[in-house]
C-alpha cells in the first residue's frame, strides 16, 4: 500500500506534467496547432460488484500539440469517485465470525499519462471532429465506510482509454471553444476489502467542457 506522501508527490508530478503542455496549446492556437480541455465528467463503472453506480463526480484535463496537421500528442490527468449505498445485511468475514452492518462503498480513481489523437478537418472552423487514445499509471482507492469504521485499499495499475469527440469553436481563430467526448477506458488495479475484490477497472462515460 503506498503512503500518503507517495501518492500526493505523484499525482503533484503527473499534474506538473499535464500542465507543463497547455502553454502549447495556447500559444500556438492561432496556428490550430495546439489544444487544451477541461472538462466535467460523468462516469459509469462496468463489471464492478462493488460500487457500480455512476456518477458525475470527475474532471478531466488535457493539453498537447499537433506535431503533424491531423496528428498530436499531449498529456491528461482526470479524477473521478463511483459511491454505492448497501443496505443492512450479515456478511460473513471468515469461518468463525460475521457482521451485520449497512457500508457506504467508495472508489476513487486518478488516471495521468499521455495523450494521442488523430482529428479530421483540421481547416475547418466550426467543428474539428477526433479519435483518441489515453495511456498511462491511474491510482486507485477502494474503501468501505460501516458504523465508525474505514477500511480502505490503495493500488497502482496501468491504465489505456479509448475516445471519440469533437471540438466546436465559434470563432475562426479558434481562440476558444466547446468539447465533448465519449470515452471506455480500463486499469489493472487490483484491490481487496472485507469480503469484495477489485480485479481491473471498466468504464464508460462522456466528458463536456471548454477548449482554447
Amino acid at each position: 500500500m503506498k503512503s500518503i506522501k507517495n501518492i500526493c508527490t505523484k499525482v503533484v508530478l503527473a499534474t506538473a506534467f499535464c500542465l507543463a503542455a497547455l502553454p502549447f496549446g495556447v500559444n500556438a492556437q492561432n496556428a490550430n496547432n495546439g489544444y487544451a480541455h477541461v472538462d466535467w465528467q460523468f462516469n459509469a463503472p462496468l463489471s464492478n460488484k462493488f460500487s457500480d453506480k455512476a456518477s458525475g463526480w470527475g474532471m478531466n484535463f488535457e493539453g498537447g500539440y499537433y506535431v503533424l496537421p491531423n496528428f498530436g500528442i499531449g498529456a491528461f490527468i482526470s479524477f473521478h469517485t463511483n459511491n454505492e449505498y448497501i443496505p443492512t445485511r450479515t456478511i460473513q468475514l471468515n469461518d468463525h465470525s460475521a457482521a451485520t452492518m449497512d457500508q457506504q462503498h467508495s472508489v476513487f480513481q486518478l488516471p495521468f499519462g499521455a495523450a494521442f489523437r488523430y482529428r479530421f478537418l483540421p481547416e475547418t472552423y466550426v467543428v474539428e471532429p477526433y479519435i483518441g487514445l489515453k495511456m498511462g499509471a491511474e491510482y486507485a482507492r477502494m474503501s468501505t465506510y460501516y458504523n465508525v469504521y474505514k477500511m480502505k485499499d490503495d493500488s497502482w495499475g496501468f491504465t489505456v482509454s479509448p475516445e471519440v469527440g469533437m471540438s466546436i469553436f465559434p470563432t475562426p481563430d479558434k481562440s476558444f471553444g466547446f468539447h465533448v467526448a465519449l470515452y471506455y477506458s480500463y486499469a489493472t488495479n487490483k484491490s481487496d476489502v472485507l469480503i469484495y475484490n477489485l480485479d481491473g477497472l471498466n468504464n464508460i462515460g462522456f466528458r463536456l467542457g471548454v477548449t482554447f
